[in-house]
């Protein structure tokens, strides 16, 4: 399942980054993440690997992140694994002004056994956790830029 999603965050690219690349901040825009553990390498460079947990109000779910590619601003791609399921996000940044980012995020899911039959069920599901998690993003970013500012 591939889709993709386009949003203009209100800051510089400097700042984006800044903030997108900072595991600290991932509870302030994924208020469902539990934890955030490097296990090798450099965060956010590439080979660098780590392990995301969160909460689905169901149960815990454990990523592990993998930093396939740094060719930072035209690509930034990232694979998460999980049980049965494997999203590769590549990530394009553009600043198409002083203070604006376009971010474009492109996601190709592939899941395994079971997931394969839940997905075809939850396609728009998916891209709708995703874009609110862009929303959140922009949310706290822009917040951020103006508290500093």
């Amino acid at each position: 399942m591939k889709f993709h999603i386009e949003l203009v965050v209100d800051i510089s690219f400097a700042k984006l980054l800044d903030l997108f690349e900072n595991p600290e901040n991932l509870k302030r825009w994924q208020p469902n993440v539990i934890s955030f553990t490097p296990l090798s390498g450099e965060i956010g460079h590439e080979g660098a690997t780590a392990e995301i947990r969160y909460n689905m109000v169901i149960k815990e779910i454990v990523m592990k992140e993998t930093v396939l590619k740094r060719n930072i601003p035209d690509e930034f791609v990232l694979r998460y694994d999980s049980d049965g399921v494997t999203n590769t996000v590549t990530n394009n940044f553009k600043e198409i002004a002083p203070n604006k980012t376009r971010w474009i995020m492109e996601n190709n899911f592939q899941f395994k056994g079971i997931m394969k039959y839940a997905a075809l069920a939850m396609k728009g599901i998916f891209k709708k956790q995703t874009e609110m998690t862009m929303e959140r993003f922009k949310k706290f970013a822009e917040e951020i830029s103006k508290e500093e500012a």
